[in-house]
């Protein structure tokens, strides 16, 4: 099983903290985005996941690089990097992985996380993973026929079509099936809206036979912005067993943990108050302050502050008092 993550997109929604991390990177319960897309797919599968390619810009840094082949490889599988040097559309985005486009193949687009309960069935041509929302009109829908397979892909629907939306994640038997399709597409200049779109090629697979089927998810969440964010942060720590994870290198003095909470290597609280619904980054220190329902990322330095439903970046610096905040890497603010 290979997995492809197109993730070059600049997450603009989630700015200031996607000036500097990749949204797929940003901490949600203590790990990455991306980690856990990755590892829920993996529960769908049930099965080994041989290689995971990430496509992403060629401005995200050595670090990041590195990061994501750290996950891959956490993950018990090969990592590999694809670089999408320009916005030319879903379609191409997964082409830029065309190396590792054969086989069983799932294409997860980075910008969702989901929960579910079925397991793939391997023997179908192709899996469109969707949840059943109130409001089709602001997505991506399939209509389905008699038998239950998809008969049609309908974008932002007027009218009522279907209440099933495409949460984009998706399956293919044959992972060489869809690189050729996208490689005619790619040859002959074919473009919607001057890009290179992958609805175009699930519809030439669908008239050249192949069946899709769905793969109906359980929760669909976002983290498109910053309030989107921490209540994704929130539900994941409501899906975990575990609702205290704690660094054995983290030092607590005078203070009270909430569940549930995480606190990551080095990390120091002094006279604080922290959680429910906390996720504290390594390296950094919090002091005199009640925190809940925040993420607050590596190595930053929190005092005197009453923060709920907030995000902190890298290498804050923040001292004072507020409810609801939303920080970039490498802020320093100060209130009296």
């Amino acid at each position: 099983m290979n997995i492809i993550i197109p993730m070059a997109g600049m997450g603009k929604r989630l700015r200031p903290h996607t000036l500097t991390t990749p949204k797929p990177l940003i901490p949600i319960a203590g790990k990455p985005i991306v980690y856990w897309l990755v590892h829920d797919i993996a529960e769908v599968c049930g099965n080994h996941i041989e290689n995971i390619g990430f496509v992403i810009g060629r401005n995200f840094g050595e670090a990041v690089e590195k990061e994501l082949l750290y996950i891959a490889d956490k993950l018990g599988a090969k990592g590999h990097l694809f670089y999408q040097d320009e916005p030319l559309g879903t379609a191409h985005a997964i082409y830029c992985a065309a190396e590792i486009l054969e086989g069983r193949t799932i294409v997860a687009f980075a910008d969702t996380l989901f929960k579910a309960n079925f397991r793939l069935d391997f023997k179908q041509d192709s899996i469109i993973w969707v949840h059943q929302v109130s409001d089709p009109s602001a997505f991506g829908v399939v209509k389905l026929n008699e038998n239950g397979e998809i008969d049609d892909f309908v974008e932002k629907p007027t009218g009522f079509v279907s209440d099933l939306a495409i949460i984009g994640i998706y399956y293919f038997k044959s992972g060489e099936l869809l690189r050729n399709e996208i490689k005619v597409l790619i040859e002959n200049k074919i473009k919607d809206g001057g890009e290179y779109q992958l609805t175009r090629v699930l519809e030439t697979l669908k008239e050249k036979g192949i069946k899709f089927v769905t793969g109906q998810v359980d929760d669909w969440l976002d983290c498109g912005n910053k309030q989107a964010t921490v209540e994704t942060h929130r539900a994941y720590f409501n899906f975990m067993k575990e609702k205290r994870i704690i660094s054995k290198s983290s030092k607590t003095t005078n203070s009270v943990l909430i569940e549930p909470v995480y606190l990551g290597d080095n990390v120091e609280i002094d006279n604080a108050v922290i959680g429910p619904y906390v996720s504290v980054g390594d390296n950094s220190k919090i002091s005199e302050s009640r925190i809940q329902n925040s993420i607050i990322q590596k190595d930053s330095m929190i005092k005197n502050a009453n923060l709920a439903n907030s995000m902190l970046g890298n290498f804050v610096t923040f001292e004072g008092k507020a409810t609801d905040l939303s920080v970039g890497d490498y802020n320093t603010i100060s209130q009296f």
